[in-house]
């Protein structure tokens, strides 16, 4: 029962907090309303039963939770609590209900210009996702008591600098959209390859993901980069049911069962892609998706168009010049040519300060090594990736795979 409903729990988060952001105005007193409103939820709904409406439950609760707070903010007589009361106070007759621009009225808000990219994305896999602090400091590779600080401090601009909680208007919309992409598609990335927990995939992540995904596309029309991303959250996580075994282990791209892939996600995706691509204006998402669509239409994996994957991560690089596509091009190219062609690249990166603690280029660089027979050398590379500590589906992959090399 506790695991169903801290599902249940998680699935509510985000529309809970960006209902009682848009009824306080203030994004931290929301967050702590809704937590607390969530630990009310795990005391009394065992015994009580979840109620019919589970979301307007947690955000009633929660917004009798922020009012409390913000009124006792009041007693000590600053200002800034006063005005915050003020703002409460004012939107305690209105809607208290949940509405579709909310949840994407909070995304626009976590990703503000004012506000550090890495802030932004942050905040998202926060106050959007409900990451916890410990699960995003591990996402950032930084210190649980270093992120606590960066989204006190990302927090207290929005409140200071009084950012408002809205979708940006017509003319403001495409100058913020970069930005906003970007947030989603690293809350897709760590759906699609959780950095912790036993399972490889979060799902609610995925699925939310592509929902904000959905929201901006439909906001913007048109807009080629938005529906490039949504076609790629699409055609990535069409593979979901693929991606590990009956144990929960995983399963490589090249070992997938593609009769479990979702053709109904792959045929959307697509055909968004091919629309976007129509419009004659290319970008990253674009690329990402168009690389994607070469795993979907591949009927086997031996049939996989490698030469065109490692031109697009080529073309893609004149977008995102980061060892990341470079290491994902060197993978292609190992594919397409050889993996001789594809080390030679990887073994370069390998001395990347950033790409040091990236434990995928080590699993990478060891599969091309086990293909080219060099066992003993393979072995070590991913006793590097183990040390890395990653997640546990791709701790019990690297282990698999030395226990073969082993043996």
């Amino acid at each position: 029962m506790s695991g169903a409903l801290d599902e249940l729990i998680r699935r509510h988060w985000w529309a809970a907090v960006a209902t009682v952001c848009r009824l306080t105005s203030d994004l931290g007193a929301a967050e702590d309303a809704v937590q607390e409103a969530c630990v009310v939820a795990l005391e009394q709904w065992p015994s009580t039963g979840v109620p019919d409406n589970a979301l307007g439950w947690l955000i009633g609760v929660a917004r009798h939770k922020a009012l409390d707070r913000l009124r006792r903010e009041a007693v000590r007589g600053t200002k800034e609590a006063a005005s915050m009361r003020e703002a409460s106070e004012s939107g305690a007759g209105q809607d208290a209900s949940p509405r579709a621009a909310d949840t994407l009225s909070l995304v626009f808000l976590c990703c503000h210009p004012a506000l550090d990219v890495s802030a932004r994305v942050a905040l998202t896999l926060r106050s959007v996702c409900g990451l916890s602090t410990g699960q995003i400091a591990a996402a950032f590779l930084v210190p649980e008591a270093t992120m606590a600080k960066r989204l006190v401090r990302a927090k207290a601009k929005i409140r200071d600098a009084r950012i408002p909680f809205r979708v940006p208007g017509s003319g403001e919309l495409p100058h913020r959209l970069g930005a906003v992409l970007r947030v989603v598609y690293l809350v897709f990335t760590e759906g699609h390859m959780a950095s912790r927990g036993d399972a490889l995939v979060r799902g609610d992540l995925c699925d939310t993901a592509i929902s904000l995904a959905r929201g901006i596309a439909g906001l913007l029309p048109g807009e080629p980069e938005a529906m490039g991303l949504l076609a790629l959250l699409l055609l990535t996580d069409a593979r979901r049911a693929a991606r590990s075994d009956d144990l929960g282990e995983l399963v490589l791209l090249e070992d997938q069962d593609r009769r479990l892939w979702d053709a109904v996600m792959i045929a959307e995706g697509e055909a968004i892609l091919e629309a976007a691509l129509r419009k004659g204006r290319p970008g990253p998402y674009q690329l990402h998706a168009a690389i994607a669509a070469c795993h979907s239409t591949a009927s086997s994996a031996g049939r996989t168009d490698w030469r065109q994957i490692a031109l697009l991560y080529a073309e893609l690089i004149r977008y995102e010049p980061t060892g990341v596509v470079e290491a994902n091009r060197a993978v292609a190219l190992a594919m397409a040519e050889g993996p001789a062609a594809g080390l030679v690249i990887l073994d370069a990166l390998a001395h990347h300060p950033q790409l040091q603690c990236w434990a995928q280029l080590h699993i990478a660089r060891a599969e091309l090594l086990k293909r080219l027979g060099r066992h003993s050398e393979a072995i070590d590379v991913y006793s590097s990736a183990l040390d890395l500590e990653p997640a546990p589906a791709a701790r019990s992959f690297i282990a698999r795979r030395i226990r073969e090399l082993s043996s």
